[in-house]
């Protein structure tokens, strides 16, 4: 009887403890790519077991735009720039006659699409340059307290994805720490990244500009130029990775093509690892989006995230919420 009684017990406990793990998750239906993160965080978090890592190797990365929050129909920094180039054009009247400033008052997607990156970084360098980083942060804040997504009706930094805010929590909670890793702008995103998804300022890896160091009336101050330093994006991000967080994580988390070396690199590396990928195909609550799209292109992703073990997170299967409740 006494036995009887101590398994009783045990199995109460175990399920009790698995149904702790299921809270954490509340957003996410129950499949295989819940089961997956529950399962590894499971095993490199078990002191005893054979691929326990320790806390402090236990990196999580994050890229932003279109896995942790919205990215349809355009990248939410671009919009902030595109409304900035609105508000800074009394004070330029030749962005009037200019490309590709003229196409972004006159709203011409597609000639703004056939500038490229060089008419993108025209407009950065003309948008975002000029202030210190923190000057241009509360540009940032004061456009996210007014600035309105045209489908949803909502502030873009209401638009995140409530499952991701969740996974955040739980490997958190779990010892691992999450960076985002982003092509986003660095300093654009610190104006949010702690206050939405609880990442400091020191865990944000991004695509930056030439900052320099002067004096400004007797007080130094940092001056951010016109200029490219580094983008973080492809490639680029697990070289961002290695020079600003110098380990290899052991989790990534991305949705598009963009993401594919960083979800890679992470997943080569020794020991337990994981790869996700946010499928964009739920056109009722968000977007639905992959090969051919001018934001978010997903084709190599979408071809090899089996074969290479990655999760592939289907937004209109594996997701009961997109959003958090709008207040």
């Amino acid at each position: 009887m006494k036995f009887r009684a101590l398994a009783i017990v045990v199995l109460v406990l175990v399920s009790c403890a698995s149904a702790r793990a299921d809270d954490a998750l509340p957003s996410w239906n129950d499949g295989p790519a819940k089961q997956g993160i529950l399962a590894f965080v499971a095993r490199v978090t078990k002191a005893d077991g054979p691929d326990y890592v320790k806390p402090e190797e236990r990196i999580a990365v994050f890229d932003n735009d279109g896995t942790l929050w919205t990215e349809w129909p355009l990248y939410t920094q671009a919009v902030f720039a595109l409304d900035r180039v609105k508000e800074l054009a009394p004070k330029h009247p030749e962005w009037r006659k200019r490309q590709p400033f003229k196409a972004a008052l006159s709203g011409d997607v597609k000639t703004l699409a056939e500038s490229g990156a060089k008419g993108l970084n025209e407009i950065v360098g003309a948008t975002h340059a000029g202030e210190t980083p923190e000057e241009f942060q509360a540009q940032v804040s004061q456009w996210l307290a007014t600035a309105e997504h045209p489908k949803f009706k909502a502030h873009y930094d209401r638009l995140v994805y409530q499952p991701m805010l969740e996974l955040l929590a739980y490997l958190r909670a779990n010892g691992f720490k999450t960076f985002i890793v982003s092509g986003g702008g660095l300093e654009f995103m610190r104006a949010f990244a702690e206050r939405v998804y609880g990442v400091p300022p020191e865990q944000i890896v991004g695509s930056s500009i030439v900052t320099k160091y002067e004096v400004r009336d007797g007080k130094p101050a940092l001056k951010r130029e016109a200029k490219v330093a580094f983008i973080d994006d492809k490639a680029g991000k697990p070289v961002g990775i290695n020079q600003f967080i110098g380990r290899r994580p052991i989790a990534a988390f991305g949705n598009s093509d963009g993401d594919f070396q960083m979800l890679e690199w992470t997943t080569a590396g020794a020991g337990p690892r994981f790869g996700l990928i946010v499928h964009h195909d739920d056109a009722a609550r968000e977007a639905a989006y992959d090969r051919g799209s001018p934001v978010g292109r997903l084709e190599r992703g979408l071809d090899e995230a089996g074969k290479r073990g990655w999760a592939l997170v289907s937004m209109k299967n594996d997701w009961k919420t997109v959003f958090p409740p709008q207040r």
